[in-house]
Parts: C-alpha cells; structure tokens; sequence
C-alpha cells in the first residue's frame, strides 16, 4: 500500500457537490501502474375422497358450497389470504402481500367481462397523486415545481402503490380518491430499480385492487385495460386494448426493466395507475409509454408477480431484500458540458458517492474515483456496470480497477445489500 496516496486526481473539488472521504484511517487501493492516456469518446451521446365413503356432513357442506356458489357467481370478487393484510413468507424468503377484500359489484357470471363493467368495479381501487418538488437553481433560486400521476389501493387502510419516477424527490405527496377525498401521504419505501414506490395514506375502507394470481400465465392478445390521470387533470381515464407482448427488456428512467406491453392508450399522468384484465384483476402497474412522431399505442406494466414481491419487501422492510450492491452511486460523463459541470477531467463512468457502510468505502473508493474496469470487463457506461453485476449476490466479491490522478489502482470489493 502507497503511503502517499492521493487524495484528489480526476475530480477538482472546487467545482458543485464535491465530496470527499478522508484517507488516512483507510487502506488503501494497490498501484498497478500508469495507464496511457484514455481514448477521447465522442460526446453524443378439484378433490376426489381418498376412502370412497362420504359423511352425510360431507354431502350437506358440498350442498352448501355449490349454492353459494351459484348465488355468487354474478359478483366480480374474490378473497386473498386471511382477515385485513397479511404477509406471508415464501419459500425463497421473499414476501407477499395479500388483502383480503370481496367486490359486491353485480355484472353477470360469464367468464370475462365487458369493460363497463370491469371499470364500474375497480375504479375506487385507483387514485390520484400530486407531488411538489422544491428545486434551488442558480438563476432561479428555489422555486417548487408541481407534479402528477396515478396510484393504486393495495389494502383497506391505506396503502397505495405508484411509480417510483411519480414520487421522486417530492417533498410534498397528496393522494386523491375517486370520491375527491384528498389525504397526505408519506412513503414507505421505494425502489427505483422496478420504479415502484409504497404510500400510507390515514385513511379506512378503501377498495384494494386484486392482484392477479400469476402474470406469468398471462396471454399475449387478452384484455388489457388502464385506469389513470393522464395528462395529470383527468382522474378515472379508462382506455382499453389487449396484452400486446410479455416480457420486454426496456430501459425505463435508466433502469433495465421486464414489463408487459399493451396497446390501451398511456400518456402522462398514467404513471403509477392500473392494469386490469376482464375480470378485474390487477395484472400490472403502469410506468412507462414509448413516444415519437410515428409512435403509437406502445404502453408498458410492471408485472403483478414484480409488484406483489417488490411491495411485500418495501412493507415489511422499506427496502427490497436480497439485492446486491456496490455500496457506489456513478455517473457517466460523455461530453465536456457534463465534464464542466461536474468537475471531472475526461469521459467514463466515474463515482459520485460512497456508502460510508460499504466495503468500498472501506476499500478507499472515494467520490471522483474513474472506474476502469469490473472484473477485468472495461467499463464504459453504467449500463455496463449493471451487466458485471446484475447475476451476482451479496457477499460475492468484485475486482475493480479505478483510476486517480492518472494512475490505476486495484481493489476487491465485497458487495452488500442494498437499502436504498
């Protein structure tokens, strides 16, 4: 370890936001030597008994069932778990949610139903929100700027699931019924990874939406239909279409995400609203539409099984379990406006942030650091960084190459869990 080692090279901290670690209780990353100089990129950027014989109790309660199944049958509803929330364990660790809630909405016993229909029983199970963001500029000087979206109620006493990208950095949150009552809301956690984000509003008796059993059995060409805001002014929009295609890879606020594709118009303001099937079921969380002069009817969901996992995680711990992390928050630079900006010398990816309870941290990473490389895979963006360690698990260790004051320097990095 060099006794000498540097502590600035490629950041200049005179320049906004600058933040730096002290050295000297740390260890510090190995020397490998002086690299050449980096290469300028350009700045574009049913059951049988198994005995045979049958109580007459036995005959009675069957008796009993298929009647009151018969008389329920014209009821869009349908009871999950046991009474109020209930969290339950998996398997695999994970959480999920379940509420119980049972619809008393009369439309008919066929297997499907009209959109009508299905509008008329879930619409109390979307909401609308507003934000306001408290932004300081230097010219301005600090101003708040308004926002808009949609939500969903997820149980009777008042938790809302929205979008993560509709909530943040809001530091006021007003979630409005369909009936107009408007409440404050406070978040309970969030996730920018699968956009999504837990509200708690001080409210009773409200209509959970009824999150489809398993989307992963979902059909391309069936129903679809989206309960929002759009455009932030026009709460309860219903619009219909079909689920256009299953499991898209799409780049949604930076983040790669798989979502459900559908062909019910989306515009702004639907952000956080509802995907319904036609039987009323949740089948997904609206995030995202794909615009262009010649783009149309390109809307995309976060899937029911995301959402069930993620928001059990965000109630129960305020943060999604399990994920691993380089305890680093990046940026990357590609053009010299950013470089200027930012106070950075060249383009990379470069370290904005360091969790002070990250073996990063630990390691000696500071803000200002260029990371080379993961692995001995050449970093170029952040989307490079999330291929390195995207299928790697808390505890795992990474090699990293990170570049100061024109010298690279070697570190392994134990990955932690993310809380953010």
């Amino acid at each position: 370890m060099s006794a000498n080692y540097p502590n600035q090279g490629n950041y200049r901290s005179s320049q906004p936001g600058s933040t730096s670690h002290p050295m000297p209780q740390r260890p510090q990353p190995q020397y490998i030597s002086q690299p050449q100089p980096p290469v300028q990129r350009p700045s574009n950027s049913n059951g049988a008994n198994k005995s045979g014989n049958f109580s007459l109790f036995t005959v009675l309660l069957s008796a009993l069932l298929a009647l009151l199944l018969g008389l329920g049958g014209g009821f869009l509803g349908a009871k999950l778990g046991g009474n109020g929330t209930t969290v339950i364990q998996t398997e695999d660790g994970s959480k999920v949610v379940f509420q119980e809630i049972e619809r008393s909405t009369d439309i008919g016993s066929q297997a499907s139903y009209a959109v009508e229909d299905v509008a008329a029983a879930v619409a109390d199970s979307v909401v609308e929100i507003t934000t306001e963001v408290v932004t300081t500029n230097s010219f301005f000087g600090q101003y708040i700027s308004n926002g808009a979206g949609s939500g969903v109620v997820f149980t009777t006493d008042g938790y809302i699931v929205t979008n993560h990208h509709v909530i943040d950095g809001a530091s006021k949150i007003n979630v409005t019924l369909r009936n107009g009552t408007s409440y404050s809301a406070k978040v309970i956690g969030d996730d920018a990874k699968t956009d999504l984000a837990l509200l708690k509003i001080d409210a009773t008796g409200l209509t959970p939406a009824v999150l489809v059993a398993d989307s992963d059995k979902l059909k391309v060409g069936q129903t679809a239909i989206a309960i929002g805001n759009p455009l932030g002014q026009l709460g309860g929009t219903v619009t219909s279409g079909i689920v256009s295609a299953l499991g898209r890879e799409i780049e949604v606020e930076g983040e790669t995400m798989t979502l459900l594709q559908t062909s019910a118009a989306i515009n702004p303001g639907n952000s956080g609203g509802g995907l319904f099937d036609d039987k009323g079921n949740l089948i997904g969380i609206v995030n995202a539409k794909s615009g262009g002069v010649n783009i149309e009817g390109l809307g995309f969901a976060i899937p029911a099984n995301t959402v069930r996992k993620t928001i059990g995680d965000l109630m129960e711990y305020g943060y999604v379990k399990g994920r691993a992390s380089l305890g680093l928050t990046y940026i990357t630079i590609d053009n010299i406006a950013a470089a200027w900006l930012y106070g950075y010398d060249g383009y990379g990816v470069f370290i904005s942030k360091v969790d002070m309870h990250s073996d990063a941290y630990a390691a000696g990473l500071q803000a200002g650091d260029m990371i080379v490389s993961i692995n001995g895979a050449q970093i170029e963006s952040e989307e490079d960084i999330q291929a390195q360690t995207k299928n790697l698990k808390v505890g795992d260790t990474v090699s990293m190459v990170i570049r100061r004051s024109g010298r690279d320097y070697k570190v392994d990095i134990k990955l932690s869990e993310y809380k953010g």
